[in-house]
């Protein structure tokens, strides 16, 4: 059962390697730092977008609209934290 908590918690921190990655990869190309015209920078930023966007989503229609600051990556690094957090201290030292 400890190995399945631990594949979790690695799943969870690549998941925040992934927002942190796409979310970098977003204020390069708006401050077009690399261009999406690129094969590799536009098959990445399609691959990190499929993967965080279906998450990241619903966070955004609850937020309040900032104009073009978007804090879902933020709230989702929370989260994605909380969880953590609540596996590693309240689940993990009960389990054999």
């Amino acid at each position: 059962m400890r190995a399945l908590l631990d594949v979790i918690l690695l799943a969870l921190r690549l998941y925040l390697y992934l927002v942190i990655a796409q979310a970098i990869l977003s204020w390069l190309v708006a401050f077009n730092v690399v261009n999406t015209r690129n094969p590799f920078v536009a098959r990445i930023g399609e691959f990190l977008y499929r993967i965080t966007e279906p998450v990241l989503r619903p966070i955004r229609n609850m937020l309040p609209n900032l104009g073009g600051i978007d804090l879902s990556p933020v709230v989702l690094f929370l989260i994605v934290i909380l969880i953590q957090q609540i596996i590693i201290y309240y689940i993990y030292p009960y389990v054999f």
